[in-house]
């Protein structure tokens, strides 16, 4: 009971069966820019999504996607950066770097996390861009 056993950067007690990290968590790029990068592109995506399932024809998705991205396009990208900018800020928070100073110690990462949401949101607009001409 409270002999500590350190394997890598995982601590267990005897008495604590769930293992905690130790140092600091590394902020989580990939989720955090995949996230907003598909919220940005909803408008797309969405009706893709369910011209691929069957759900509706590809020619019904062709005209929804088309209705939402020229009427509501800047809403969904709108709606894209909120989410990266509430995960990022939940991230850093709970990190307890939630300021200038620790804005400054992430900003790499904080900038690969706007770079992996600009690439999802290129490859998929992309992506649906080319279903669509087969519509």
């Amino acid at each position: 009971m409270g002999l500590r056993e350190q394997q890598g950067s995982i601590v267990t007690t005897s008495d604590r069966k769930t293992p905690t990290k130790t140092g600091t968590d590394r902020l989580p790029v990939w989720r955090i820019g995949l996230a907003g990068g598909l919220v940005g592109i909803l408008c797309c995506v969405g009706p893709t999504v369910l011209a691929l399932l069957g759900v509706v024809s590809a020619g019904t998705a062709f005209v929804w996607a088309t209705d939402l991205y020229d009427g509501y396009a800047w809403w969904f990208r709108l709606g894209g950066l909120a989410v990266l900018l509430g995960l990022g800020w939940l991230s850093l928070r709970r990190r307890n770097q939630c300021s200038v100073a620790g804005m400054r110690r992430w900003r790499w990462r904080l900038l690969a996390v706007l770079a992996v949401a600009a690439g999802t949101y290129a490859v998929l607009y992309g992506l649906t861009t080319w279903l669509g001409t087969l519509a």
